[in-house]
């Protein structure tokens, strides 16, 4: 095993099998508002404690569409995936010009959630909505059916992004967006990232804040923007 970033140890591969049956696969999200370097956060109000959204897909559903809607229904704040250049193995479309920033997960964790069935948890990082976008959706349907926002652009310059929003914005959060009982226990607000870090502890979910963060300003960087040019709340 090896130490990573938080101090969590990264397993080494494993051979494993299992049936439909035997196997759950779920997605979740760190959700940032990049211009105020902050990072959406759940907490646990009869449990105590700090945690990144997640939850199993559904039939049929896509991991990413599941991590958005997840991130969605825990936290109350609309959300899309961000391309980053994130450090992966999968293999790039023939014929095509090199892509860098990409969509995969950051992290993926392997958890037994009984004696014969496997959970698979990947997670992802995804921004806030911009504010036009999040007029346009207006408020979340009273079937509570899931409305999937659009995709973040691929020609959008993650600089040009932020620096449409206007100074002050806040995003929105919606409130009893939780899809059960235990859901309804679930508190959000957004974090300074070195903050939210500190309250997960040595986690995963602390490494994919980290990972998602240091990736971000990546692009930045790439873009000729480094993150200390916007009005963090570090």
């Amino acid at each position: 095993m090896s130490t990573t970033i938080a101090g969590t140890l990264a397993a080494h591969p494993v051979f494993a099998e299992f049936p439909a049956r035997n196997f759950v696969t779920a997605s979740g999200v760190a959700i940032f508002h990049v211009k105020t370097a902050r990072v959406v956060l759940c907490y646990h109000t009869r449990d105590k404690y700090w945690f990144l959204p997640k939850g199993r897909r559904d039939a049929g559903e896509s991991s990413t569409r599941a991590a958005e809607r997840e991130g969605f229904e825990e936290s109350g704040y609309r959300n899309r995936l961000l391309p980053l250049p994130i450090q992966h193995r999968q293999p790039q479309a023939a014929a095509t010009d090199p892509v860098y920033n990409v969509i995969e997960p950051v992290w993926t964790s392997l958890l037994p959630q009984s004696r014969r069935t496997q959970y698979l948890l990947h997670w992802y990082i995804a921004e806030t909505l911009p504010p036009a976008l999040e007029a346009s959706m207006g408020p979340p349907p009273a079937s509570r059916e899931y409305q999937e926002p659009p995709a973040y652009p691929q020609e959008l310059l993650l600089r040009e992004r932020i620096d449409a929003e206007p100074p002050g914005y806040e995003p929105v959060k919606y409130e009893n967006t939780g899809v059960d009982s235990e859901e309804a226990l679930y508190a959000s607000e957004l974090v300074p990232v070195q903050e939210a870090i500190s309250k997960l502890g040595r986690s995963s979910m602390a490494e994919v804040v980290l990972i998602g963060w240091d990736r971000i300003q990546a692009r930045l960087l790439a873009e000729g923007r480094s993150t200390s040019s916007y009005d963090a709340k570090t």
